[in-house]
């Protein structure tokens, strides 16, 4: 019985690597007859496979130059789009605000500073969820993504602050964590927390290295925090072994605090172990940074750090009382952001943008107390229906898809294709999908010709939801809208993980060499 399993798994591989090799060639005969049915016929049973019986697939091809559909599989169905959400996100911030809109970060006092450059109350920073003063962004010198804000201030005239440095995040409102997450989301740097005042995407490096050396006294291991930072407080729990043991380390971060508990051992001589660990409350991590930035330029604060945090029921200053903008930047434009989103897959610059849409566009709508993605969840529903999509065919409670309820059909996603290769800013959202081979989370996926260089499209993974949709050009030169959707797939040990499947099928459709009729 193994050796027949052992067999079934072999050939299942075989059989997939043939039929990349099978696309090659059909892709170099052009005038080939239709192959169209032939294409049809291969899917219907590549789906039909065993191996997916407990599976559920959802699949819809449609030409982008005739509209007809080319193929469908289950496509009304309601599945798991994981990362896919994020083609809505983009797609609906894109059409409301545009591709050259601006995300403002602004400063603001109830005075203006004296002659002297002393402002005499509190400097307030308030953000509206600008996702781009990280490192990453600035040859890694995060202090220098708040260079513009430092600037912006000295040309107001302000050389010192008598009062406090204060962090105003409640543009946004509801909680830290998108819907539908799950609560250990927040230990990795996907589930990082959403603040209207996001810096470093509010996470942090831990570097972790052995001591110098070992003897009778327990020597712990040496471990730094990047960018340095007192926002984080480290419980060190670790030791330096001799050669002969192993490495393990253990870090944890409890729910609701900043203190990051490290244990567990690394040998003499090992090279420096790096982990990324989230911040909670992250308004104040930028504070810190901003504070840091200010005195690198010679700004005094002779106040303490405060944050007015979002969410909790307390009121702007700018809304109970009347202060001046001294000043104010703008982020990169929404095609670089959107740009950012897609190709990595950064789940909390979409839930940042979703955020953003609910208190641009709906907050004068809002009844009571409403979440900025509650808002966001809102302004999705009339845009749906623009785009030509049932609304029973998307559910979402968050613009990531890091929740597990979001759901949505292939037909719907489709639908959102067709509709944004018609708009005036079909470009910036296509190009802002990985392109197979290139980069993204498609740099390592879709190498082979006739997929490389030519699917573009966005991921999806979630632990039983994987998904790839987008735009492949055919043999024949006709451009094809595809959503592929895997939910609830466990592949024996051995066997073809869920993206090999996925790509198997936009490696065969990149290969069809007549156009559709």
């Amino acid at each position: 019985m193994m050796i027949e399993k052992s067999f079934a798994r072999s050939w299942a591989i075989l059989l997939i690597q043939l039929q990349v090799i099978a696309c090659q060639c059909i892709a170099q005969d052009i005038d080939s007859p239709d192959a169209w049915p032939e294409f049809r016929r291969w899917v219907e049973n590549y789906l039909a496979d065993p191996r997916f019986q407990r599976a559920v697939w959802g699949v819809k091809i449609t030409s982008l130059e005739t509209g007809n559909t080319v193929f469908s599989h289950h496509e009304q169905k309601l599945l798991s789009p994981a990362s896919n959400s994020k083609l809505y996100t983009v797609a609906l911030v894109l059409d409301a605000f545009g591709p050259d809109y601006r995300i403002k970060t602004s400063l603001h006092a109830k005075a203006k500073p004296f002659r002297s450059g002393v402002l005499p109350g509190d400097l307030v920073v308030f953000g509206r969820g600008d996702p781009t003063f990280n490192a990453k962004l600035h040859g890694g010198d995060i202090l220098s993504a708040f260079e513009p804000l430092v600037f912006a201030l000295t040309n107001a005239g302000v050389k010192r602050v008598k009062g406090d440095l204060v962090a105003d995040e409640t543009f946004f409102r509801g909680s830290h964590f998108g819907s539908g997450w799950s609560w250990d989301d927040a230990q990795h740097a996907f589930g990082a927390e959403i603040s209207a005042l996001t810096a470093n995407d509010n996470i942090l490096e831990l570097a972790v290295k052995p001591g110098a050396k070992t003897g009778e006294k327990v020597v712990p291991c040496e471990i730094s925090i990047s960018p340095p930072t007192s926002c984080l407080v480290i419980s060190n729990r670790t030791v330096t072994v001799a050669a002969g043991g192993s490495r393990q380390i253990f870090v944890h971060r409890p729910e609701g605090g900043n203190v990051v508990y490290i244990s567990g051992q690394m040998l003499v001589g090992e090279p420096v172990y790096r982990e990324e660990v989230t911040v909670h409350a992250p308004a104040g991590l930028f504070l810190d940074l901003f504070r840091q930035a200010l005195f690198r330029h010679g700004i005094r604060i002779d106040g303490k750090l405060r944050v007015i945090p979002g969410g909790a029921g307390l009121a702007s200053p700018m809304e109970t009382n009347k202060t001046l903008e001294l000043a104010a930047v703008e982020s990169p434009t929404l095609a670089e952001i959107s740009r950012l989103v897609q190709k990595s897959s950064q789940n909390l610059y979409a839930d940042l943008l979703f955020a953003h849409i609910g208190e641009v566009n709906g907050r004068n709508r809002a009844t009571g107390f409403e979440s900025s993605e509650d808002l966001g969840v809102k302004e999705l529903r009339p845009f749906l229906s623009k785009a030509g999509i049932d609304r029973q065919d998307v559910f979402f409670e968050e613009g990531s898809g890091l929740s597990r309820n979001n759901l949505t059909t292939a037909r719907a996603t489709v639908a959102l294709l067709v509709y944004a290769s018609h708009q005036s800013w079909s470009n910036v959202f296509f190009e802002a999908l990985p392109l197979a081979g290139v980069d993204g989370t498609l740099r390592n996926r879709l190498k082979a010709a006739p997929a490389a260089r030519n699917v573009r499209a966005k991921t999806g993974s979630l632990r039983w939801a994987h998904s790839l949709s987008g735009t492949v050009t055919t043999g024949a030169g006709e451009k094809l809208a595809f959503c592929l959707m895997l939910n609830r797939f466990s592949p024996e040990p051995g066997e073809p993980g869920p993206d090999q499947e996925l790509d198997a099928i936009a490696s065969r459709l990149a290969a069809v060499s007549t156009r559709t009729r």
